[in-house]
């Protein structure tokens, strides 16, 4: 039986944050799979939020909520690369 390196469960979180982080700012690894549907996806939600952001603010908080989940789910989208990746 071979001697396998095994991660801890924190080394394992540690390296999962820092894939998503990394995927946050852009950096991709020369090995990574090209994902032009996931990447469109997040151009898209980066433009809705860009809109929201400049919309008139007066929307009973409804667009302040959009914001928040446009945020989660372009956090969602980057952390779907990093694990694709």
């Amino acid at each position: 039986m071979t001697d396998k390196p095994v991660l801890t469960r924190r080394e394992v979180t540690t390296l999962a944050t820092g894939a998503a982080a990394a995927a946050a700012l852009g950096v991709t690894s020369a090995e990574a799979a090209p994902q032009p549907h996931m990447e469109a996806a997040r151009a898209a939600l980066q433009l809705a939020k860009h809109e929201l952001q400049i919309a008139v603010p007066n929307k009973g908080g409804h667009r302040i909520k959009a914001i928040n989940y446009v945020n989660a789910a372009i956090a969602e989208v980057n952390l779907g690369i990093a694990f694709a990746n």
